[in-house]
C-alpha cells in the first residue's frame, strides 16, 4: 500500500531536533581558537562553575558526554562484579551499557503508564542486599518521582544517580534537577536543550566531584591546564586507571554561549508544547505527554502516543505518512531489553515489561526545538491532523 500525501504547503525537510546556533558561539569559539588553548582549560572551569551557579547545584564536572558522567560516577563510587544497579527499561542503551562496563549487573523494572519515568513501587520490589545504585531517567525531560526513589535507597543504603540527559533545566517540586548531593549526569548532545556538539557534566558532592575528576582524565593528580599553564608543573601522579572523558575549551565555549540562552530556548520550547496541546487534545486518537502538578517539564521531548485500535495505521505507518508530508520524527526508545544483547544475555522477553512495551509500540516523537519557527508548528500540526483524519476507523 503506497502512502497517502496529502496537498501540504510543506516542500522541504523539517528535521526531528534542530540545534539553535547563534553568531555569539561561533565567535566565542573562533575566540578559543585563536587563544594559546583548546582543549580542557579556562573557559571548561568557567563552564562548570556557571552551570553549577544556574542550577543552585554544589559543584560541576564538565565531560565529553552525559554517558562519560553516568561511567565516571559508577566508578568513583567503586561499583563492580557482584552488585547491582536497577533502571528503567526505556531509555538510550548508555544508560545500561555503563553499567556492564564497570562489571556490575543491570536490573531493569517497568515504568509508569503516564509519565513513562521508572516506577518507584517497581523498584522497591526489585531491590535486594546486591543493590548498590539506583539508576533513574528522567525521561523526555519530565522529573522522576525522587523522593519516593531517594526513600527506597535509603532503606537499603544505595546511591541514586540521575540519568538526566533529558532534563536541563527540569524542576521536581521546586528544586533544580542536578541541585542535591548525589551524582546528576546531564547531556549536550546536538539534540539536547542546550549543546556543545558532543559533552556532557555531572554535578555532585565537591568531594566526590574530586575524586570523579581524577577518574575522568587518566587518573591523573593534574590535568594539562594545571600541567602546562602559568605557574603549572610537569609532574604529576597517576592515582587510579581513569579514562579520556575531558571536555575541551572549544566545547566549553558552546556551552557558556548556550546557558546564557538557556531560559529563552525553553520559553520556545513551551510556546511549542502548548501549541501541539491546543491542537491535538481534542483529537481521540491522540495521547498526549503529561506534566505532574510538583514539577516543571523540561520538554526536551514530544512524546506523542497513538490510541489503541483508534487508526487504521500503525505507528511505524504513521511514521512513515509524516515522513511522506516531510516531517521529522523519532521514536524514544527501543527499550533495552529488546535488543540483542541484553535479551541474549539475560533471557528477556519483549512483554517482560509491559508497560514499557504497550507504550513503545505506539510511541513517536514530534520536533521540538527553539530553532522551530511558527509556520514549521503549524506545518507538524497540519500533517499530524492530516494522518489521524486519514486513517481514522
Amino acid at each position: 500500500m503506497s502512502l497517502t500525501r496529502a496537498p501540504l504547503r510543506r516542500t522541504e525537510f523539517l528535521p526531528f531536533a534542530p540545534p539553535v546556533i547563534g553568531e555569539e558561539e561561533i565567535q566565542e569559539v573562533v575566540d578559543t581558537l585563536r587563544s594559546d588553548w583548546i582543549t580542557t582549560g579556562p573557559k571548561t572551569q568557567r563552564f562548570e562553575t556557571e552551570f553549577a551557579a544556574y542550577l543552585e547545584a554544589p559543584g560541576a564536572l564538565a565531560l565529553n558526554s552525559c554517558t562519560a558522567g553516568l561511567h565516571t560516577a559508577l566508578a568513583t563510587l567503586g561499583v563492580g562484579p557482584g552488585d547491582e544497579v536497577i533502571t528503567t527499561p526505556l531509555t538510550f542503551t548508555a544508560s545500561v551499557n555503563v553499567i556492564e562496563h564497570v562489571g556490575a549487573r543491570p536490573v531493569l523494572v517497568d515504568v509508569e503508564p503516564d509519565t513513562l519515568n521508572i516506577d518507584p513501587a517497581a523498584v522497591l520490589t526489585a531491590v535486594t542486599p546486591r543493590t548498590r545504585v539506583i539508576l533513574p531517567v528522567h525521561y523526555g525531560g519530565h522529573p522522576v518521582d525522587l523522593d519516593a526513589i531517594h526513600d527506597v535507597a535509603r532503606g537499603v543504603s544505595a546511591t541514586v544517580i540521575e540519568d538526566a540527559a533529558h532534563a536541563l533545566p527540569a524542576r521536581y517540586k521546586g528544586r533544580w534537577i542536578g541541585s542535591g548531593q548525589n551524582p546528576v549526569s546531564f547531556s549536550f548532545y546536538a539534540t539536547k536543550n542546550m549543546t556543545t556538539a558532543e559533552g556532557g557534566m555531572l554535578t555532585g558532592a565537591p568531594d566526590f566531584l574530586e575524586r570523579a575528576r581524577v577518574l575522568s582524565l587518566h587518573g591523573m593528580s593534574r590535568d594539562a591546564w594545571k600541567r602546562y599553564g602559568k605557574g603549572g608543573t610537569w609532574r604529576y601522579d597517576v592515582l587510579a586507571p581513569g579514562f579520556k572523558y575531558n571536555m575541551t575549551d572549544i566545547q566549553a565555549a558552546l556551552g557558556l554561549c548556550q546557558l546564557r540562552k538557556l531560559a529563552a530556548f525553553q520559553e520556545r520550547r513551551r510556546e511549542v508544547v502548548r501549541a501541539y496541546a491546543d491542537a491535538f487534545a481534542a483529537d481521540e486518537a491522540l495521547e498526549l505527554p503529561v506534566e505532574r502538578a510538583d514539577v516543571e517539564h523540561a520538554w526536551h521531548l514530544y512524546v506523542l502516543r497513538l490510541v489503541p485500535g483508534a487508526l487504521r495505521i500503525t505507528r511505524d505507518r504513521f511514521i512513515d505518512e509524516l515522513t511522506a508530508r516531510n516531517i521529522g520524527t523519532s521514536v524514544h526508545f527501543i527499550p533495552i531489553h529488546m535488543h540483542p544483547y541484553y535479551r541474549n544475555k539475560y533471557g528477556y522477553t519483549p512483554d517482560r515489561f509491559p508497560v514499557t512495551l504497550a507504550n513503545f509500540d505506539r510511541m513517536l516523537s514530534l520536533p521540538l526545538s527553539a530553532k522551530l519557527s511558527d509556520q514549521d508548528v503549524a506545518d507538524v500540526i497540519e500533517a499530524v491532523l492530516d494522518v489521524t483524519r486519514i486513517y481514522r476507523r
